[in-house]
């Protein structure tokens, strides 16, 4: 099982390093993490938008560009979607994305 490291970054600053399995979504590795920030109501069925969060501006060029129905689902998080807002559920875990800084919103809600 080949894993990564992701820091997450709470609305107070403070970072939490993931050691997350390749294959899985970002949202999959930080809800078995016990991540509080990320709500995932849906499971990652990209039906509620509260596994939202901001990818580091250096990073966010690295990921595929969100799908449709991402986006659409960007325009309905409970913090205001940014330049780099991604959902979670849609990051797939590569290990090009080693490292890679991700932003939490104050609220999903």
């Amino acid at each position: 099982m080949q894993c990564i490291a992701v820091e997450l970054v709470n609305s107070a600053g403070e970072v939490q390093t993931l050691q997350a399995q390749v294959g899985r979504s970002l949202m999959q590795a930080a809800v078995a993490a016990g991540v509080q920030d990320i709500a995932a109501d849906c499971g990652g069925s990209l039906s509620c938008a509260t596994c939202h969060v901001f990818v580091d501006a250096a990073w966010s060029a690295r990921l595929p560009p969100p799908g449709t129905d991402e986006e659409a689902m960007l325009d309905m998080t409970g913090v205001p979607r940014q330049p780099h807002s991604r959902l979670s559920c849609q990051i797939a875990l590569v290990p090009a994305l080693h490292g890679m800084r991700v932003h939490l919103p104050p609220s999903q809600y």
